[in-house]
């Protein structure tokens, strides 16, 4: 059998609750990737209920037809102003599944609430599944306390390791968690939106207001402006292509703790805040080489999101550039951690101006085939088995569904 196709396929309605921490209007890969499988499942005909932490008043401005969703009280995470983790909230969780006893229940994050949510189900009965979208561990290491990185790692072991199942974006991370201790993994790869990422919203409006003529080198970023980004690289790595191309410019779409820091070191930098939606796409297609430094990815969305857009790109050979980015195709990839070949290759590219277009064609046509609708399949035979508690869940592929 192929390993791509779902060897079970669901038959009944499955009433999932997932616990997140993080979701929209919070502007993370971790949250849009949950919304998205809920509107998936959810347009399938399945029961998604969401818990999550409270947002203020912006969730008086959910939509009408957004899932059924408890609201619990979190805090703001020191440093990240833009995101929040939530309290434990075991009584009410258990109020809440003893009114409505869901099938299973499925913990996206790893902070308070989702330990407490573990807690809870077991208590109940109710199967855990789990995600592994964030390298904690490796965080610590950019905010001088990489002796936590143990310890952290060991908590991320037991806490994923009482689920019926851990789901990781690729098979690469599933090696490196196996060889952690990390047990019942299984691959859930992710796709992107080809409709509104294009090269199509091409803006020269956008353009000119960054300050771009049409012959010069809009040079792009997206994701949050943290140290676990590896931004000092970028920024190296910018000034290299500055040095060979002077009319270039650096764009910067996305915000977080060190935004004061680089406004304040390079003021000539397009600074965009947050986008979303097809502003975010009009933004991608309107830049001509994407640079991605992070060392610190389970995966990278951006990856996906900038080749669908019609970007060159250079990023470390892992996670999502390695399963996906053709190196001298769709753009280079240095070897991982390798700081002067990722430079090299952003120079590289950066003064072969002829080679970018042909290069974001070659990156749209490799993404254009990622089919949402068979990643649903997938992952409603991944939730179904969970709920089932079978021993082995789905094989594991290492290519996109």
């Amino acid at each position: 059998m192929d390993p791509n196709t779902p060897s079970v396929q669901p038959r009944r309605c499955l009433r999932v609750s997932i616990v997140t921490e993080t979701y929209p209007p919070e502007i993370n890969g971790v949250a849009l990737t949950i919304a998205r499988w809920i509107e998936g499942l959810r347009r399938r005909g399945h029961d998604l209920r969401l818990v999550r932490v409270r947002q203020g008043e912006r969730d008086l401005a959910e939509p009408a037809d957004a899932p059924e969703t408890l609201r619990l009280p979190g805090f703001r995470i020191p440093g990240y102003p833009q995101l929040q983790a939530g309290w434990p909230a075991a009584r009410a969780l258990l109020a809440h599944w003893q009114r409505a006893r869901p099938d299973l229940v499925h913990i996206v994050t790893e902070g308070p609430l989702g330990h407490s949510a573990l807690r809870a189900a077991r208590r109940l009965g109710i199967p855990a599944s789990t995600s592994f979208h964030t390298h904690f561990q490796n965080y610590s290491r950019h905010y001088d306390l990489g002796w936590l990185a143990a310890p952290i790692t060991a908590y991320l072991r037991r806490f994923h390791n009482q689920g019926v199942q851990t789901l990781v974006p690729t098979e690469e991370l599933a090696s490196q968690l196996r060889a952690l201790g990390f047990l019942r993994l299984n691959v859930l790869a992710r796709g992107v939106d080809t409709a509104l990422f294009s090269p199509r919203r091409r803006d020269p409006g956008l353009r000119q207001s960054w300050g771009v003529t049409p012959r010069a080198l809009a040079v792009l970023y997206v994701g949050r402006l943290a140290a676990e980004k590896n931004l000092e690289l970028l920024v190296a790595a910018f000034e290299a292509i500055r040095r060979r191309r002077p009319d270039a410019r650096l764009i910067l779409v996305g915000d977080g703790p060190m935004t004061p820091r680089l406004r304040a070191r390079h003021p000539g930098f397009v600074y965009c805040g947050m986008r979303q939606g097809e502003d975010l796409a009009a933004h991608y297609a309107s830049a001509d080489l994407f640079l991605f430094p992070s060392l610190t990815e389970t995966f990278g969305n951006v990856v996906l999101e900038a080749m669908a857009s019609g970007l060159a790109m250079v990023a470390f050979d892992y996670a999502a550039a390695r399963a996906h980015v053709k190196s001298g195709r769709c753009g280079l990839l240095a070897p991982f951690g390798d700081a002067a070949a990722f430079s090299a290759a952003a120079t590289a590219l950066a003064g072969a101006a002829d080679l970018l277009e042909p290069m974001g064609q070659s990156a749209r046509q490799a993404v254009v085939r990622l089919d949402s609708e068979r990643l649903y399949d997938r992952l409603e035979t991944l939730l179904l088995r969970a709920i089932l508690q079978e021993e082995s869940v789905c094989p594991s592929v290492s290519h996109p569904i």
